[in-house]
């Protein structure tokens, strides 16, 4: 009756620790999952992420998303090492009446083109930052009044053969 009139219930340091180690863990995974070393475009693995984040002796914040961490993360992280959020790869297939158009808007958020066809429609296969997917998401949609499609091909710039390494 003491937790029903008080409201709160007292949480052990043992289980608070275990609670936190598991957050700590659950945001260098998405770090991982979600960065690669710029110069090697090779992924992290999650240890040497953890040990990163106990080098800068990153705390974690329990009433904090581990997402929202996790982006925290990173712009800690690119201060002490090479890291960068992974490319996103895109196909895009546009209107041959709007491709061009929306073309020129799209060029200053891509980084890389990889293929593009123009036949009937604009089709384009490009490396973006994740940062800008929103955005090129919303003006395909806008522009093309829903008749542009836009497709997610994969979410990291990962090299051929290479898969994660220790």
């Amino acid at each position: 009756t003491q937790i029903l009139s008080k409201g709160e219930l007292q949480v052990s340091d043992k289980e608070r620790h275990t609670q936190l180690e598991q957050m700590f863990r659950d945001i260098a995974t998405i770090v991982a999952d979600k960065c690669v070393n710029p110069e090697t475009k090779r992924p992290y693995t999650v240890i040497l992420i953890e040990r990163a984040m106990k080098d800068i002796h990153y705390s974690v914040k329990p009433n904090k998303s581990t997402k929202q961490q996790a982006l925290e993360v990173i712009r800690q992280l690119k201060e002490t090492m090479q890291i960068e959020r992974a490319h996103m790869r895109l196909r895009f297939i546009l209107p041959a009446k709007e491709g061009k158009k929306l073309k020129e808007k799209l060029k200053p958020l891509i980084k890389v083109t990889e293929s593009e066809d123009f036949q009937e429609q604009l089709e384009m296969v490009c490396l973006i930052d994740p940062g800008c997917f929103r955005e090129i998401d919303e003006l395909i949609r806008s522009e093309t009044k829903g008749k542009g499609s836009l497709e997610v091909l994969s979410l990291k710039d990962v090299e051929e053969g290479d898969e994660k390494l220790e």
